[in-house]
Formats: structure tokens, C-alpha cells, sequence
């Protein structure tokens, strides 16, 4: 075994988790303000189109700084990048808690940079553990990268509407803001750039992967599998209280169990990966699965309501397996060399669709109802299904490449 083996063995599993906490943490704050919406409005008489912008704020400075972040890792390396979004999501998160005057521009703009610099972690901590880790580990490390999102949402879910309720509610992301300082100590402290390849001098740059259609084709399959994953996770709980009767709180723990399982969901599909030496076959097969969830899900709703609240609990799993998958996809076929770049572009596709499946179904299902919306929603991971390059996959495979 080589020094460069023996490093990655030591440091690799420490590396992972420092990225797991660095990615909770940036996730608390991009996906936690939806929590302090009602107090929100009702101490500052916000209306809900109002309250939108405030919500949606980091998820559009997340998106314009994706790709940007991601070149900035493929060329300096991930420690830095992710250092330097954390301290800059700290510090706009802390500036927008701390501010004397109530909404208003100013406060847009800070929750905006504060999604601007937790797009760093986005973009470069999927890179690192992919440099970290060899390939038949690395479906089972990017499987325990992806648990970081349902860890935010939880950590967000638990902590912020309690903090609001005890102060004014934009006081409460002070807590994120802390857990993002802590983070970027931590990654700077903790978490070297893995060892790169070294290029002969006077080689050429690497050329884009983008030439060919395989890179495309994993963005949209990923893309489309986001809206089953939005269909169930967005209207799981309205559906469970207005439709089956449910009381708010039981409706409440029954998407946070599917929270944690849809977290030991993206694990097992990572290691499935790694034993059978793909990562698009599985992808594939999810797809299909996450089409019949959501037909089964519509024929629940026309006809045995039990039947829809299953699919509810296998959807919180099906649906968002696939998400490692495609990340892992994406970087092993990006290279070294790019990427950053195409995590970049992936979540870029990723976050574009999350913002729009939920206000387009929610439109749909006011019109034709429960039943007929999740039935037109299933056409996405159908699509998806051949949109999946698998046969490129294996002839990289067969090629060496």
C-alpha cells in the first residue's frame, strides 16, 4: 500500500463526516425558513406572496453561485471554497438575524448571500468525496453525503420554530448561522483536499465532458425523478390531514419517520451500487419504482385511501433514492478535472425543478384533484426511466474509461 493509500484510509471517513455536518449545516438554514412561516406572518403581518420571497431568497442566491463554486473547486481545491462559502453564510445568516430593522430589502439581499455561500458546500463537498474515497466505496460515502438534506430539514424542524417562538422569528437563524461558523472551522481544521492526480508538464486541459450527450442525459434523468420526490415530500402531510382526517401532529411524525427512512433509503442504494459496480442500473430501476408509487398513490386516493397512505411511506424512500446515485454518476464521469463544474450544473437542475414542482402541482391538484395530479406527476420518472444513459455506462465501463 502506498503513503497516498494509507492517508486516504486514515482520513477518508473523517473527511465524510466533517462534509455530512458542513452539508446539515448549510441545509438548516437554505431549506429551514419555511419553518418560522406562520409566526413570521403573524408578527409581522407579512401575506403569503410576501413571505415567498423571504423563503425562496437563499434558494435563489444558491442557484446563481453553483457552477461558480464548482470551478472554484476544480481549480483550487475544495477545503478553501467550502472555508470560504461557510464563513460567508455565517456571516450574512448572522447579519440578517442580528438586523435592527424588520424585513425589507436589506434582509432579502442577506438571505440571498447567505444561500450564495452555502452553494459552496453544494458544489465541492461532493467533490471531495469523490477524491477521498476509490470507486467501490464511493456509492456507500456519496449515499452518506445525501442523508445531509433530510438531517437539515430535521435539525430545522426541531430547533427553529421553538427559537422563534421564544424570539423574533428571524432572531432564530442565528442557530444556523453558528452551526455554518462551526462547520467552516471544522472543514478548514479537518478536512484536506484529497490527493489529485499529477499531470505531465505541458499537458493539455482536459476536455469538457459536455461533448457528448452522457452528462445531459444524467442531469435530466436526476432532474426528473425530483418532481416525484417533491409530489410526495411537499403535499405528504396536507394530503394525511385534509384528505384521511388526520391530526396535524400524527401527519407531522409520520413525514419526519419518512425523513429518517428516505435517509437510510439513499445509504442502501449507495452500496447496492457499489456491489454491483453501477450506479445508473439501479438509478434506472428506481425510476421505475417511483412510477409506480405514484399511480398506486393515485389509485389509493380514487378508490382505497390506505392504499395512498403506503405509498406515502414507500414513496418517502423510493423517491429520493436515486439522489447519491446521480451525483456519484455525475462526478465519475465528469473527471477530476470538471467535476466541480458538474455537481455544480446537477444541483443547479436539481434546485430549479424543486422550485417549481410544488407550486405546478399544487396548482394541478386544486384543479383535477389528488388522484389525477400524481397520475400526470408519474409521467417525470416514466420519462426518466430512458432518459438514464445506462448503456453509455457500461460501455465506459468496457472501455476502461
Amino acid at each position: 500500500m502506498t503513503s497516498v493509500d494509507v492517508t486516504r484510509t486514515r482520513r477518508r471517513w473523517l473527511v465524510l463526516a466533517v462534509g455530512v455536518f458542513a452539508q446539515t449545516a448549510a441545509c438548516s438554514f437554505v431549506y429551514g425558513l419555511p419553518f418560522v412561516v406562520p409566526l413570521l406572518r403573524d408578527t409581522e403581518g407579512l401575506s403569503l406572496a410576501q413571505v415567498g420571497a423571504y423563503v425562496g431568497a437563499p434558494t435563489v442566491g444558491l442557484l446563481c453561485t453553483l457552477v461558480l463554486w464548482g470551478a472554484a473547486a476544480d481549480r483550487s481545491g475544495e477545503r478553501g471554497v467550502m472555508t470560504a462559502g461557510l464563513a460567508l453564510c455565517a456571516a450574512a445568516v448572522a447579519g440578517a438575524a442580528l438586523l435592527p430593522v424588520g424585513p425589507g430589502p436589506l434582509l432579502l439581499v442577506l438571505l440571498g448571500l447567505g444561500g450564495a455561500g452555502a452553494a459552496s458546500v453544494f458544489a465541492a463537498s461532493g467533490r471531495m468525496v469523490m477524491g477521498w474515497f476509490a470507486a467501490h466505496e464511493r456509492g456507500t460515502a456519496m449515499g452518506i453525503r445525501q442523508t445531509s438534506q433530510p438531517l437539515g430539514v430535521a435539525v430545522a424542524g426541531l430547533t427553529l420554530p421553538t427559537l422563534a417562538a421564544a424570539v423574533e422569528p428571524f432572531r432564530a437563524l442565528a442557530l444556523p448561522a453558528a452551526l455554518c461558523l462551526v462547520a467552516a472551522v471544522l472543514v478548514l481544521t479537518l478536512a484536506p483536499d484529497p490527493p489529485r492526480p499529477s499531470r505531465p508538464a505541458g499537458a493539455e486541459p482536459e476536455r469538457s465532458p459536455y461533448r457528448t450527450p452522457v452528462l445531459w442525459r444524467v442531469h435530466g434523468a436526476s432532474a426528473l425523478l425530483v418532481v416525484s420526490q417533491f409530489a410526495v415530500s411537499a403535499f405528504g402531510t396536507e394530503y394525511l390531514v385534509r384528505e384521511q382526517g388526520w391530526h396535524v401532529a400524527a401527519a407531522g411524525a409520520f413525514v419526519a419517520c419518512g425523513q429518517i427512512a428516505g435517509a437510510a433509503g439513499r445509504i442502501a442504494t449507495g452500496v447496492w451500487s457499489d456491489r454491483v459496480g453501477s450506479r445508473l442500473r439501479p438509478m434506472r430501476q428506481v425510476a421505475v419504482a417511483a412510477t409506480a408509487v405514484l399511480l398506486l398513490f393515485a389509485l389509493g386516493d380514487a378508490v382505497a385511501g390506505w392504499l395512498a397512505v403506503a405509498m406515502l411511506a414507500v414513496g418517502a424512500v423510493v423517491t429520493v433514492a436515486p439522489n447519491g446515485l446521480a451525483f456519484t454518476s455525475t462526478a465519475e464521469i465528469a473527471g477530476p478535472a470538471w467535476s466541480g463544474r458538474a455537481l455544480g450544473v446537477q444541483n443547479t437542475g436539481q434546485n430549479a425543478v424543486a422550485s417549481v414542482v410544488p407550486a405546478a402541482l399544487g396548482l394541478l391538484v386544486g384543479t383535477t384533484g389528488y388522484a389525477a395530479a400524481f397520475a400526470i406527476a408519474a409521467i417525470a420518472p416514466l420519462i426518466a426511466v430512458p432518459v438514464t444513459p445506462v448503456r453509455d455506462e457500461r460501455r465506459r465501463q468496457r472501455d476502461g474509461v
